[in-house]
């Protein structure tokens, strides 16, 4: 049996149920016995005064609860003294009931006020065993308490509670041994029941202004309903005058519909009255018509010049006469109103032929049209190309001009490169002085490369790459370009493999640390950073140059690479033989087929340079794979340059269309929607990811930042021209689509 339950028993009434609280006591040892004396006398208990008692939600000042609550345990020690002071135990023990009788007798949680507290104390106690004196005082002071309250108030349940604590403080006295443990459970409960005031406190504000609230709500309730009602009522009388306007509005249109048919009425009367009047008119036109006809006729038969002719038979002769001119006449008429609008049909059908020639000859025109307007366009963009031409060679004729010295002697060059004549042969094979100076150079700097043995190390500043930041000397690898080759492909293979992407220049540091370790990645950045800078007519350390520096996104190597495997994808699947050969008609399917919107003589360009010349015929066959061989230093075939160079000129036929298409100069600022509407008009054929695309790099913006079309903040969006091309050249741009739709023959 726990504590609690001790003290449930012993004081015979219900404890407030409140939750238990979490309080580690002490290790008390064990309780002694105490015995009470059945010659125990009466006590009196003072009573206390309730007005010390703090009603539920009051805030009280901290100092005042604490000299109220010493003056209430000066108070409980004053009752405690009164109530000890009578002799109510035998030798100093308390009495062990109800330990020793039955368990009848205990107490059920039953106030010892209530009546039926009264019967079942009289039923179930049995005879011979009383209560302790000490108990009986406790119950009675209980009693007596519960009965001097006013329970009318809204604090009726926290004066309630005031003689149970009473009650429990005295038990606690009383019992030494365990006053800590149920000191610490009754302050527990105190601690729980001022939270629970210190809630409520807060809580009455919010009630106070729920109220407002509600009486606020309430107000513009009434408010709106009586708008409302005036609303309604405004409403129905409109609707009552409306309901007479079309009342009224009836009423005359029955007026007006009666005066209707009572004109339509009389014009009828009138109609018919005009009709027999035009009818009694023409009889006597008529009758006016014949007397005169035979006046004539009587005049004429009286004439003295008139012989030999019967005036009776003359008489009916010209009245039948008459009669077949009228007839004549009518049917004239009737001809002239049914045919008036008719033509002859051998005018129709010669007018028909006529058209049918000019029909013709539109359409012949139409044709010519078009075939001249195509032949301007490719004029227009052959007079564009050779404008640029003519500016160029212009441009280099000034050079020339400005540099020109007397032609160089490249075969003293023989003796100096490494490999002699032959290897001399072989690098200036096809090129033009221009390129030979980069080639020679190159030998040398390759020369100069070898001979050092260490690199100077950048420093740590903001503008030095993070795979060349070190302070110091750096060693050199000597690596032999075929092996800078290598190792870039095998860079070139893990990049496009890889599926966290991250900044080109730390995926290369990353590559080199996985390959040759932490500590010999930066010797190695460093020599292959020299020879890539070093060897520009060398395809792949310059383009791995141009990424790795950020002159050029990795995603035009990638594509371009791309497009290399397909057309070759392409040219093997046609060739089902498995031989490595196609003809020419093939090979030129295929590139018609792989770039739909090149030129036609940028496709003679590649077949041209794939071996195809107007000797041969189309059932020629040509090794197509040699058109996609690499030598050792990973220098393409002419064909692969070919594909390349043009990607090139169309990616800045491109964005000079875009330019013109803008018609600002460089140093302008054009907004997101001009050069949206550009690009829609040089290429209608863009899908709308792939314009969100080039828009998001000519202008640099993050995907979750690119704004949809038609929004405010679009015309925000402005850059400088120049920059926006510059970021479009660094990209991979491609036309989608031809400019303009060709119409349908």
């Amino acid at each position: 049996m726990g504590c609690w339950d001790l003290v449930a028993i012993v004081t015979n009434c219900t404890l407030p149920q409140l939750p238990r609280p979490r309080v580690r006591a002490a290790r008390l040892p064990g309780c002694p016995r105490v015995m009470d004396s059945p010659n125990s006398q009466s006590l009196n208990f003072p009573t206390t005064s309730r007005a010390q008692l703090r009603p539920l939600g009051v805030s009280i000042d901290d100092s005042l609860f604490t000299d109220t609550k010493n003056t209430q345990k000066r108070k409980l020690s004053q009752k405690r003294k009164t109530l000890l002071s009578g002799s109510f135990s035998i030798g100093g023990h308390l009495s062990p009931w109800p330990r020793y009788i039955s368990d009848q007798t205990i107490l059920h949680n039953r106030k010892p006020c209530s009546d039926d507290y009264r019967k079942r104390a009289g039923l179930q106690q049995p005879l011979g065993t009383t209560k302790p004196r000490y108990l009986e005082q406790l119950e009675n002071y209980l009693r007596k308490e519960l009965l001097l309250l006013d329970l009318s108030t809204d604090s009726a349940q926290e004066l309630k509670l005031q003689p149970y604590r009473e009650i429990f403080e005295f038990f606690i006295e009383d019992f030494k041994t365990y006053k800590p443990l149920l000191s610490s459970i009754k302050n527990a409960y105190e601690v729980m029941l001022a939270h629970q005031r210190e809630k409520i406190r807060a809580l009455e504000p919010l009630k106070a202004k729920l109220v407002t609230v509600n009486e606020d709500c309430n107000e513009r309730i009434l408010a709106m309903r009586a708008e409302e009602r005036d609303e309604i009522s405004m409403l129905k009388k409109e609707k009552m005058n409306l309901l007479k306007l079309i009342d009224k509005e009836n009423e005359e249109k029955i007026s007006l519909q009666t005066e209707v048919t009572k004109l339509r009425k009389n014009l009828a009367e009138e109609y018919l009255h005009y009709l027999s009047e035009r009818d009694a008119r023409k009889i006597l036109i008529a009758d006016l018509n014949e007397l005169r006809y035979q006046r004539e006729d009587m005049s004429l038969a009286q004439s003295p010049g008139v012989w030999g002719e019967d005036p009776v038979k003359l008489t009916v002769a010209l009245k039948m006469a008459r009669q077949d001119l009228t007839r004549t006449q009518m049917e004239l008429n009737t001809m002239k109103a049914n045919f008036g609008d008719v033509v002859p049909r051998r005018d129709f059908e010669m007018q028909e032929k006529t058209l049918k020639e000019l029909q013709e000859q539109l359409e012949s025109l139409r044709d010519d049209y078009e075939e001249v307007r195509k032949e301007h366009e490719m004029l227009l963009q052959l007079h564009m190309s050779t404008l640029k031409e003519r500016d160029q060679f212009y441009s280099e004729l000034q050079e020339i001009q400005r540099t020109s010295t007397p032609r160089p002697d490249w075969s003293k060059c023989e003796d100096v490169v490494a490999g002699g004549r032959d290897r001399w042969h072989m690098l200036a094979e096809g090129k033009n002085s221009d390129q030979l100076v980069d080639v020679l150079l190159e030998e040398i700097g390759e020369g100069l490369l070898r001979e050092k043995d260490f690199f100077t190390g950048l420093g740590y500043g903001e503008s030095i790459p993070p795979f060349l930041r070190f302070d110091g000397m750096v060693e050199n690898k000597k690596p032999t370009k075929k092996e800078v080759v290598k190792l870039l492909k095998n860079a070139w293979k893990e990049r496009i493999t890889e599926e966290q992407k991250e900044k080109f220049p730390d995926f290369f540091f990353s590559f080199l640390e996985r390959h040759f370790g932490p500590g010999d990645a930066m010797a190695w950045a460093y020599t292959i950073f020299e020879y890539i800078k070093l060897f520009h007519t060398n395809e792949v350390m310059s383009q791995f140059y141009a990424v790795l520096m950020g002159k050029r996104k990795e995603s035009v190597y990638i594509k371009q690479m791309e497009t290399i495997a397909q057309l070759l994808k392409e040219m093997t699947n046609i060739d089902s033989q498995n031989e490595g050969l196609l003809t020419v008609e093939q090979l030129s399917t295929v590139l018609k087929s792989t770039f739909p919107f090149k030129k036609d003589e940028r496709i003679q360009e590649l077949m041209e340079t794939a071996g195809w010349h107007p000797s041969i015929s189309n059932a020629d066959l040509l090794d197509y794979r040699m058109l996609f061989m690499e030598d050792e230093e990973g220098q393409s075939v002419p064909f692969v340059q070919k594909l390349w160079e043009q990607y090139t000129v169309e990616k800045d036929e491109y964005l000079n269309e875009l330019k013109q298409e803008l018609g600002l100069e460089l140093n302008k600022e054009v907004t997101l929607p001009k050069v949206r509407e550009a690009l829609m008009n040089i290429d209608p054929s863009l899908d709308k990811q792939t314009l969100n695309h080039y828009l998001r790099q000519a202008f640099q913006l993050p995907m979750t930042e690119m704004p949809e079309e038609g929004e405010e903040r679009e015309e925000g969006i402005v850059t400088q021209l120049q920059t926006a091309l510059e970021q479009l050249q660094m990209n991979d741009i491609r036309r989608m689509g031809p400019r303009e739709q060709e119409p349908a023959s």
